[in-house]
């Protein structure tokens, strides 16, 4: 069974987002020319007026007349507005159906969507109910005299494939990468709307919206991004991928992948890089588990600094590099992320001694806004994770006031760094005798029996404890910047912690800062003993 078609080549407008309708306008540039080819004209389809949108922080919305207007400014010789569904809430089900129906009754020569995934869903949905061919992830597309050819990735992008329709058997439909293309506005405005009302259309029951959720402000270009980090097909797995992610906010900057990683779903199609995806220029460039593809390497040329990490020492990524690494990704990046970790950590150090209002307000308080936006942390969580308020963190960041070095250590607890890393190494001997006198004078005078032997002066210590009946526990060289722990073994321990009281009984512990003033008491008739480690920068 043949179908004849129309010399019409339609694009399917995304109206979700201002960068989906940009997409399509993007698409509209490489139908023009293909229309010229066949002396066709080109639609722009709107699925849904988008006066039935109703603006929220969800939801991107043009008036009907701007969006037509758009269109048809951008190429379109004629807009339709397929109009007579619910269309308020996206579904890509729902938006094929009143297409293929569409497109059964036009019978235009080919149909084409942005490559994205609800653009991908759209298009398979609404090809198999019109029993149409579907060319999947172009990054070109052409008319010839022997027919459509798609022009697409293959063997994991290292060549370029060209795929063709069965003969005969009607519309084609085609998803093809936006970011090949550029929108040209047109001169004039001389392109038809019609409004399409289509009958009773059949969509699948019971699915219903779970959630919806808005981007993150913070969200930030990759093409604008001082440092990307970009994840290969080399990475093996979902999960060390995510190595690359945890990279990115270590250095503030942003995810970027390889054709591979995007078609498995690792990561969004925003975030592919080369020919087929988007062209960067940041400072430093990561490159991970990558192979060096032209398809790819075309889009990172322009980097100032490129760094790449592959375990093949041949690899092509190596003749693009400044600096290659060989080593197996999955071993490197834990090593590396912990050291990008404490050098940020030190230089918040850094920064923070550094008191001059100059210093402050280009180092302490912008930084640490940096890092909480690029682990995407509200003040709020910010402040939770350091036990603080969120009015703190506003305070700090607008370098209202210098915090002290216990801020320092809550923010490396939530960031899993050694606090050690904020000292100098002057600093650091010079608290290792501080530690070794307040040590001597602690065993001299009182119960104390280390656990850690020969390791008294490091900054991680435990000490068992004796405390006899009823006596009050002197504090000698209790107060210090940092974190300790209690836990009671035996008997009964009265903790006083900043004028408040705890009563721990066996088992019982404790942990608070220890820069807060603190004594220990024994209010029972027998000996207590407890385990205590003190953690101090």
């Amino acid at each position: 069974m043949t179908t004849e078609t129309s010399n019409e080549i339609w694009v399917y407008i995304d109206q979700r987002a201002e960068r989906f309708f940009d997409y399509g306008l993007n698409i509209l540039a490489k139908a023009r020319d293909l229309s010229e080819t066949i002396s066709g004209k080109v639609a722009a389809v709107l699925v849904g007026s988008t006066d039935q949108c109703e603006p929220d922080q969800l939801t991107f919305c043009l008036s009907t007349a701007e969006a037509e207007q758009k269109c048809i400014s951008h190429g379109a010789d004629k807009v339709y507005v397929l109009s007579n569904g619910d269309f308020s809430t996206p579904r890509a089900d729902y938006h094929a159906a009143f297409l293929a129906e569409a497109v059964k009754e036009r019978s235009p020569k080919l149909v084409l969507f942005a490559l994205t995934e609800f653009g991908r869903e759209i298009a398979a949905i609404a090809a198999r109910r019109c029993n149409s061919g579907l060319i999947a992830d172009c990054v070109d597309i052409r008319i010839e005299p022997d027919g459509i050819i798609g022009v697409s990735p293959s063997w994991g992008g290292e060549i370029l494939a060209g795929i063709t329709f069965a003969e005969g058997f009607g519309t084609g439909f085609a998803t093809i990468q936006p970011h090949a293309f550029q929108a040209i506005e047109q001169n004039g405005d001389s392109g038809s709307v019609e409004r399409v009302s289509l009958g009773d259309i059949s969509v699948p029951a019971g699915m219903e919206l779970v959630s919806r959720s808005l981007e993150s402000a913070q969200h930030r270009k990759l093409e604008e991004a001082d440092t990307v980090v970009v994840g290969g097909a080399g990475l093996g797995t979902p999960d060390n991928f995510g190595m690359v992610r945890q990279l990115a906010v270590s250095l503030g900057g942003e995810v970027g992948a390889t054709r591979p990683p995007v078609l498995l779903h690792w990561v969004d199609e925003e975030r592919l890089i080369g020919q087929t995806g988007k062209t960067v220029r940041p400072n430093l460039l990561f490159s991970i588990g990558t192979s060096g593809a032209v398809q790819y390497t075309a889009g990172i040329m322009e980097s100032k600094h490129i760094v790449a990490v592959n375990r093949d020492a041949n690899s092509p990524i190596f003749q693009v590099a400044d600096i290659g690494i060989v080593a197996d990704a999955k071993n490197f990046l834990p090593i590396f992320i912990e050291k990008v970790n404490q050098t940020v950590m030190r230089k918040l150090a850094d920064a923070l001694s550094d008191n001059d209002e100059v210093k402050m307000d280009s180092g302490f308080g912008a930084r640490i806004r940096k890092l909480r936006e690029a682990h995407d942390w509200t003040a709020e969580s910010l402040a939770q994770a350091t036990g603080q308020s969120p009015e703190f963190i506003k305070q700090v960041e607008n370098n209202e006031l210098s915090p002290s070095v216990s801020f320092l250590l809550g923010l490396a607890r939530a960031l899993d760094v050694d606090p050690g890393t904020f000292l100098r190494r002057e600093e650091k001997t010079q608290i290792r005798d501080m530690r070794q006198q307040a040590y001597a004078k602690r065993t001299k005078d009182y119960a104390y029996q280390t656990l850690t032997e020969g390791e008294e002066s490091d900054h991680l210590r435990a000490f068992f404890i004796t405390i006899e009946a009823k006596q009050t526990h002197k504090p000698v060289a209790y107060k210090h910047e940092g974190e300790e722990f209690v836990y009671v073994i035996e008997g009964e321990l009265e903790l006083n912690i900043g004028n408040k009281d705890h009563v721990l009984k066996p088992g019982d512990t404790m942990h608070f800062n220890s820069d807060i003033p603190h004594k220990l008491k024994n209010t029972s008739s027998e000996t207590t003993r407890l385990l205590v480690v003190l953690y101090t920068i």
